[in-house]
């Protein structure tokens, strides 16, 4: 378990517990940034009493993420709970499999493919924003808007009804944990969702049977050449972890980039008279956020690699941290400031290597448009709490808030 909350951060030479203390705010903690700023290898004891070290320069980093001598599989500490390696998430998994499973959906997730998407998600933001134009009280953007958006989007490419949400989403809160709710919890929220997605496949069976196959990812997988078929099994592993992970990801990112635009009244307005800034400031923001609430995918050294001017030997675990990575001043010119324009940016927000993540393409098409929704609007809205109010996620695998209150200035909406 992390240490206290009211608890410094560790002194170098010292191997505390990690994760470490939970801290408020957007951006990496500045004792946090202080530390992985001085030291490329840092010393920790996982939850598990495993001893580990955090990898924190950017170089170091993508050696980590993108080298197969660092084994993600052979971590297993029962966190995601996986029957057998077959059940394992396409983000813990390695190559052969991972590579096999990763080339049979890579092609739903191209570049292409997000542009086609792109009016659907700007229909989707705009009539989202318009209910909370119509509001007359407090509304909590999180559940009114930053949530619904990419889930809803998830909820069509997989051709699943978005009135199930209603029922998912709690279980998707739950499998998130990272030691906020009890462990059989999360097992039986990971049963029910494996039991929810073979009923959807079941029924995609039967249609297809019956010659009414629809054009969703599902079916496409269920009828893809039995050559590249993934197994059923793994599809519905892909179906719950894509709407784990990509709706998680993008409701909480989106959130704060509102909540920093709150913040900056004045950036928010340069924004809305020029939306062509609005990219950049996302990929600032994908840079800037301290996002892992569990700091990083644990990998294991499956043979020597040189990291830091260090070796690190066979079995040795280490925990890629990209959030340090992001502000490594040898590739961020003033890494701890937050520059909206910044350019070029190749920050490691969204992966790197082979563990890439799958969707970025389709997350950043949901970020840029549901910005480009909300903006008109920032104006207008301030927050209905004190920022120190804020509630922010403790104990879970992505960091964000669990509200976002605003209440509209004056009691005006609109645009």
């Amino acid at each position: 378990m992390s240490v206290r909350s009211d608890q410094a951060a560790p002194a170098p030479g010292v191997c505390p517990h990690y994760p470490f203390a939970d801290r408020p705010g957007i951006s990496l903690a500045p004792e946090y940034a202080g530390l992985f700023a001085d030291e490329p290898l840092v010393p920790v004891q996982l939850p598990n009493g495993r001893q580990a070290l955090l990898v924190t320069k950017y170089e170091d980093v993508k050696t980590v993420l993108a080298d197969p001598r660092f084994s993600r599989e052979a971590w297993r500490n029962g966190t995601l709970f996986a029957r057998d390696s077959s059940t394992l998430a396409l983000v813990t998994s390695d190559a052969p499999t991972h590579t096999r499973r990763r080339r049979a959906v890579q092609h739903w997730f191209t570049h292409r493919s997000a542009e086609r998407a792109r009016p659907r998600i700007a229909a989707i933001a705009a009539r989202l924003v318009d209910d909370i134009a119509a509001a007359e009280s407090t509304v909590d953007l999180i559940s009114a808007f930053t949530t619904p958006l990419p889930y809803q989007v998830i909820c069509e490419l997989l051709g699943i009804p978005v009135d199930d949400l209603e029922l998912l989403l709690p279980r998707v809160t739950v499998m998130m944990s990272a030691g906020r709710f009890p462990a059989d919890e999360v097992a039986a929220a990971h049963e029910a969702m494996y039991e929810y997605f073979f009923g959807q496949l079941a029924a995609r069976e039967r249609a297809v049977a019956a010659g009414e196959a629809g054009d969703d990812l599902l079916t496409g997988l269920l009828t893809a050449p039995e050559e590249s078929r993934l197994s059923t099994q793994e599809i519905a592993v892909f179906g719950f972890g894509l709407l784990m992970a990509g709706g998680e990801t993008t409701a909480s990112h989106l959130a704060m980039c509102v909540l920093q635009l709150l913040r900056r009244p004045t950036l928010a307005e340069a924004l809305r008279r020029d939306p062509a800034g609005i990219p950049a400031f996302i990929e600032e923001m994908l840079r800037w956020v301290w996002f892992a609430g569990t700091g990083g995918q644990p990998h294991v050294a499956l043979a020597e690699v040189e990291l830091a001017g260090t070796v690190i030997g066979a079995g040795q675990v280490v925990v890629p941290l990209t959030d340090a990575a992001n502000r490594d001043p040898e590739v961020f010119a003033g890494s701890e400031e937050f520059r909206p324009d910044r350019t070029p940016n190749p920050h490691l927000g969204l992966g790197h290597g082979r563990h890439m993540c799958l969707g970025a393409a389709h997350a950043r098409v949901e970020l840029q448009e549901g910005m480009a929704a909300i903006l008109p609007h920032v104006g207008r809205m301030e927050l209905a709490v004190d920022e120190s109010q804020l509630d922010w996620r403790s104990r879970m695998f992505m960091r964000g808030l669990w509200t976002l209150p605003v209440r509209w200035r004056g009691g005006e909406t609109g645009s």
